[in-house]
């Protein structure tokens, strides 16, 4: 008999390793579904690795070359899809890790997509425009074999947005010789982008969140919130929730937070922070740190910021009833156990974030028909998704006496692992 192909369960992880916490999850969820040892051995790995040197011309006119990752983890679905970040940080293992999460959050939302993801390594702000416009183009025409609206579809993440999105439109366009609006998402209304993509992500958190509260009857107005994160996701989520009667008490940036218990005007914070650049000096709240912030006493606690903000050495001092998970990899496998024993509600990244790449699946779609959706439409097709895959998971959590985290895993693996039995291996 062949030995058992699982890892052992015991075994040390490096806690700031995003890699390793995410396949630690994917080991505990395989074993508890008894999934096939053959299934187990393929789904572990990503279907390929791209690493690409990139020379770009740089406005003083000296040559720079950087380094650059796409990481394919499952066809299994359909095409691979995810974002492509630009951050001095991007390292392999981050990639890997992000591009799983996204084969599991596509699974657990029931969209026909595998996992992708991308990074330079690169500091965009130290960057001019036609520097960034330089280096995204020559990336995209050395991934030009390996994308397209039927292979991998990036997408917008950390430091990328719809104009460079754009870019990468019409570098494949170019090469492809008429215009392919469909290889990335994320792009522009006016070029094929979808009306509410920009914001999809904060909109499913609200949605999520709703759901949170019907389950533990918490009444809208009293639920207090706190955001870690102002940004595309954090921003928009607390204007959202704020617009619904939420209690939003606490918001941050990158340089720090501010808090106010009775409740923030997150339009007029939202509005400063948009002229000002930080929420440092706002008037009519108190100064607080990004670490502080996530122990503050709340209903619901939003880290949307970047991976390893909660780990063993801060989730006992977490004081929340639900943690919305708005950024991939906000919370360590080392801290999960602590936020269990708590009794914390953990709606996880693979859900609670999977609003942005749900719409793009939208966007995927109507740019594939050449016929657009009015906002409404969009929202309300969201609202469909998210709830559903809400409730999905909250069964299959009450069905195998698992925490949520557990179930989206568990969920998301039989699904992918499904169709990797039914296509079988090619040989």
């Amino acid at each position: 008999m062949a030995p058992s192909p699982y890892v052992d369960d015991a075994r040390d992880i490096k806690e700031d390793n995003p890699f390793e916490s995410m396949m630690s999850r994917f080991d505990e969820a395989a074993r508890l579904l008894d999934l096939d040892p053959n299934l187990y051995t393929i789904m572990r790995w990503p279907n390929r690795e791209i690493t690409t040197y990139v020379p770009v011309f740089m406005d003083d006119g000296h040559v720079e070359v950087f380094v650059g990752y796409r990481v394919q983890h499952s066809f299994a679905r359909g095409p691979a899809k995810g974002g492509i970040r630009y951050s001095p940080d991007v390292n392999l293992d981050e990639v890997r890790a992000l591009a799983a999460w996204m084969t599991w959050k596509c699974a657990v939302v029931n969209v026909p997509f595998g996992g992708a993801k991308g990074g330079i390594i690169c500091d965009p702000h130290q960057m001019s425009p036609g520097e960034l416009e330089r280096l995204t183009r020559r990336f995209t025409a050395e991934l030009i074999d390996f994308i397209g609206p039927e292979r991998d579809v990036p997408a917008p993440d950390m430091n990328t947005n719809e104009q460079v999105m754009a870019w990468m439109m019409d570098t494949y366009s170019m090469h492809a010789r008429h215009t392919v609006t469909a290889v990335v998402t994320g792009k522009p209304v006016d070029i094929g982008g979808s009306r509410g993509r920009r914001d999809a992500t904060g909109r499913g958190l609200l949605i999520v969140s709703n759901e949170a509260v019907k389950k533990f009857k918490l009444n809208i107005p009293d639920t207090r919130v706190v955001i870690q994160g102002s940004g595309n996701v954090g921003g928009t989520a607390a204007r959202l929730m704020h617009e619904v009667g939420y209690k939003v008490t606490a918001i941050s940036d990158i340089y720090g937070g501010i808090v106010n218990e009775k409740g923030l005007d997150v339009p007029a914070v939202l509005k400063y922070l948009g002229e000002n650049k930080t929420l440092e000096g706002f008037e009519g709240a108190d100064r607080i740190t990004n670490a502080e912030i996530l122990e503050l006493e709340c209903d619901i606690l939003m880290p949307a910021a970047t991976e390893n903000q909660i780990t063993s050495k801060n989730a006992h001092k977490i004081r929340c009833k639900v943690l919305a998970e708005g950024a991939n990899g906000p919370t360590t496998a080392n801290a999960d156990k602590i936020l269990a024993d708590a009794g914390v509600f953990v709606i996880p990244d693979i859900l609670a974030n999977a609003g942005g790449v749900t719409v793009s699946y939208f966007e995927w779609v109507q740019n594939r028909m050449g016929y657009f959706w009015r906002e409404d439409v969009v929202n309300e097709r969201l609202a469909d998704i998210m709830v559903a895959s809400f409730n999905d998971v909250v069964r299959f959590a009450e069905k195998h006496s698992v925490n949520a985290r557990i179930a989206s895993y568990m969920l998301a693996i039989d699904r992918v692992g499904s169709d990797v039995r039914m296509r079988g291996i090619y040989a």
